[in-house]
């Protein structure tokens, strides 16, 4: 939970939300050079980089930015019911957390609806 309080997104969380959201999220360490999502792929997890870095890539566009910690990414094919539009792979070693699509609706995609 300490290390979900540090990321930005979940700022403005309730404490007590906050510890829901840690309870349904699994976090996970990860070597360098792991695939964490593959674009193309269905999406059924939104991912937080608790430390480490990780880049973004598309097929049609190359190498898109650099993910730090604190940073999210997997929201677009769950908030849009898409498959993945990009591949984000661990170019260090990584730690992650990640909950299904069932917590996301729930606790997480409210925080995007101000995002217009």
């Amino acid at each position: 939970m300490t290390e979900l309080a540090r990321v930005g997104l979940f700022a403005d969380l309730t404490g007590e939300t906050l510890t829901k959201l840690a309870d349904r999220m699994d976090r996970r360490e990860v070597a360098s050079g792991t695939v964490l999502i593959r674009e193309g792929e269905p999406g059924d997890r939104f991912f937080v980089l608790l430390s480490g870095i990780a880049g973004v890539t598309q097929t049609a566009l190359g190498e898109r930015r650099i993910l730090r910690a604190g940073e999210f990414f997997g929201e677009v094919a769950l908030a849009m019911h898409v498959p993945r539009t990009a591949t984000v792979t661990a170019m260090t070693p990584c730690v992650v957390a990640s909950c299904d699509e069932t917590a996301f609706e729930e606790l997480v995609r409210p925080l995007f609806a101000d995002d217009g």
